[in-house]
């Protein structure tokens, strides 16, 4: 029955909510974690779970050595799902509204400069392959999206004249985001250049030779591959150059808001993150240029 129930509720992320399978994964394995404890417990319904059950498994999971980050996702999955029960009124109460994970420290997501980030983009060739990836990635960075986002995109959500793209994003949430010159010029050329993979009625904009749209592991492989080719010295993944567009737009801009916006953040203390990135360039600035700050030259 639970597992019955949880199944339906994975189903309405995929459906309703429109989440990556990556996150629908990571839900699923969280709430694989708590059948395993309810059946441990004797529990024959989710109706009734406690708040005190739910506090010994996040402790339990603690002991096991998750890390506060993973708990609070872990939390964030049963939340979740107890919301969709309260809704099919399958439950009255959300055991793990009150429930808190440890507190870990917050990690700086890393960046490229700005520098790096233009050799990236100046992707060589004029073969249909380089000209595919080189829109490709100056949309990346230009809009900062998702892997997701880039890899279900299609041309409809694209208005190459105004220089803005529709994305829906996480929560089924839907937001304009601007195209700049550069990534609107490559896109056109892109569109030009496409007939020789795939057929008008396919409406993806990245497709493979195959014709089909490219896959999320396929596009982190061509990111590695150019990242390689341009003698980039960093790892450098998709979310990196989503890490960088924020970072920038901050740095010139302040606009925390705006940065909220542009990256479809729901809660803008996620987006605070990139003030410390922020803080970061100023220092770095002020040790540089500040007459009291600078180092003695030998």
């Amino acid at each position: 029955m639970i597992e019955a129930t949880i199944k339906q509720f994975s189903q309405s992320l995929e459906n309703e909510r429109r989440l990556s399978p990556r996150t629908c994964d990571a839900y699923r394995r969280d709430l694989d974690q708590l059948i395993g404890f309810m059946q441990g417990k004797d529990i024959h319904e989710l109706s009734s779970l406690t708040e005190q059950q739910v506090r010994t498994l996040v402790a339990q999971r603690h002991r096991q050595g998750l890390s506060g980050r993973s708990l609070q996702r872990f939390l964030s999955s049963i939340r979740s799902l107890f919301r969709w029960l309260i809704r099919e009124g399958m439950a009255k109460s959300n055991p793990a509204v009150q429930v808190r994970a440890p507190r870990h420290p917050r990690k700086l997501p890393a960046t490229l400069d700005v520098d790096d980030v233009f050799r990236l983009l100046d992707i060589p060739g004029d073969t249909p392959l380089a000209i595919r990836d080189k829109a490709m990635l100056e949309l990346f960075y230009s809009s900062g999206l998702r892997l997701s986002e880039l890899a279900s995109l299609e041309w409809d959500q694209l208005d190459l004249t105004s220089g803005i793209v529709r994305i829906t994003g996480k929560g089924n949430k839907t937001r304009l985001v601007p195209v700049g010159r550069f990534a609107i010029q490559a896109l056109t050329k892109w569109r030009k250049t496409r007939g020789n993979f795939a057929d008008w009625h396919e409406n993806s904009v990245f497709v493979s030779r195959s014709g089909k749209a490219l896959s999320v592991r396929a596009i982190q492989l061509r990111l590695v591959h150019w990242a390689r080719h341009q003698g980039i010295d960093q790892r450098v993944y998709p979310h990196l150059l989503r890490h960088s567009f924020a970072s920038h737009i901050l740095e010139s801009s302040g606009d925390l808001r705006a940065v909220q916006e542009l990256l479809g953040h729901a809660d803008i203390s996620t987006t605070q993150v990139y003030t410390h990135l922020d803080f970061q360039h100023l220092a770095s600035i002020y040790d540089k240029a500040h007459p009291r700050a600078k180092k003695k030259r030998g």
